[in-house]
């Protein structure tokens, strides 16, 4: 099959990845391309070339720098991008188009292709893409990232399917035996909503060192939330690839995964369990689809006490039941299947293309939110 993916466009789809959002792009493309089909990655310019990346628009994430005429750029260079791209892709042959963007374009524009697109829901709603749904046409295709995600979006969208995020599971190997020094694991995007304060605190009451990885994505809350906190028992290693990453995760006790806000899949979880690792976790949005009582313990949210319980818990837990969970639940392969046989379902279906003007499309969707 041909098949376009569409990309965000604030980081780069390459390793060491921002986020979870671009570790599944790179994984879809990436095991896409492996199965023989043809695929165009239609992303930022500096992602891995060898997904067949056509760059629409450098990474807006460098724009943004809590100036209000900087971020004014950096969405107009996104909206002036995705619109473009949208334009020519009228003319352009694919089987299927894939939208894993978060923009409110893709999908308020869809129904003016004579290709289907599938557009995957990767977050709880928010106005800008809340809006683009609710201005499209009847016969958009959406799928959910976790049955939590499906409910959020309940609302708003039709989804007609939910196919769970997956991990390349040879990249997170099985660590029978923790390090012998014990410590506990966190990491992703140090954000506000990922809660780092909160592991921090929780960590240390539950008698434990944190080791942290992630890049620091808002630099003022790292500055005063989570630096002042740091030492010998709380130690941020930086921005990891893949093995270096795998490596500590594995010598963990546990993971700690901490969101503040309803949290759509939980790929750090998936990672965790794969390398044998037990987690602790706050009990938000797809986090408990994930877990069992074999493999995890759930906190209540935003309390630390009730997470430090966790955590002496979830480090008795078994680490080869962790892995069996990861196994039979969060296989990349798995993942990929099931988008593949929904392209194939999608790429038969009659499309309505529909004759609006140029003007209705390039007007932002978001200003008139239901």
């Amino acid at each position: 099959m041909r098949i376009g993916i569409i990309a965000h466009l604030k980081h780069a789809i390459r390793e060491p990845f921002a986020g979870g959002l671009e570790m599944h792009t790179h994984m879809l493309a990436r095991e896409l391309r492996a199965r023989g089909h043809d695929v165009t990655l239609f992303a930022s310019t500096q992602s891995d070339p060898t997904l067949g990346v056509e760059a629409i628009c450098d990474e807006t994430s460098l724009l943004e720098t809590g100036i209000a005429e900087a971020n004014d750029v950096a969405f107009f260079r996104e909206h002036h991008a995705y619109l473009r791209l949208m334009t020519e892709l009228r003319n352009r042959h694919f089987d299927v188009i894939h939208n894993n963007s978060l923009h409110y374009l893709p999908v308020s524009m869809a129904d003016t292709l004579a290709t289907p697109i599938l557009t995957t829901l990767h977050t709880p709603p928010f106005c800008w893409l809340e809006s683009g749904i609710r201005l499209s046409r009847p016969g958009n295709r959406y799928v959910a990232v976790s049955a939590a995600t499906a409910r959020m979006w309940q609302h708003v969208a039709k989804v007609e399917k939910v196919i769970p995020n997956g991990i390349d599971l040879a990249q997170f190997p099985f660590t029978k035996d923790p390090s012998p020094e014990p410590y506990l694991v966190w990491y992703g995007r140090i954000v506000p909503e990922k809660g780092l304060d909160l592991a921090i605190d929780a960590a240390r009451s539950a008698g434990f060192p944190l080791r942290i990885a992630g890049p620091i994505s808002d630099r003022a809350f790292y500055n005063e939330a989570i630096a002042p906190w740091l030492g010998s028992d709380a130690i941020h290693v930086g921005h990891l690839d893949h093995g270096e990453l795998a490596a500590l995760v594995g010598g963990a006790r546990a993971a700690l995964c901490t969101p503040r806000w309803e949290e759509p899949y939980g790929l750090v979880v998936a990672e965790a369990l794969a390398c044998g690792t037990p987690v602790a976790a706050f009990k938000r949005g797809g986090v408990p689809d994930i877990l069992d009582r074999e493999c995890g313990v759930l906190a209540r949210p935003d309390d630390v006490q009730s997470l430090a319980g966790a955590v002496q818990r979830a480090v008795e837990l078994d680490r080869n039941a962790c892995r069996r969970r990861a196994e039979t639940t969060c296989d990349a392969s798995c993942m990929v299947d099931a988008y593949q046989r929904l392209y194939e379902k999608i790429s038969l279906a009659p499309i309505m293309v529909s004759e609006r003007s140029d003007i209705d499309a390039v007007m932002p969707a978001a200003l008139s939110v239901a």
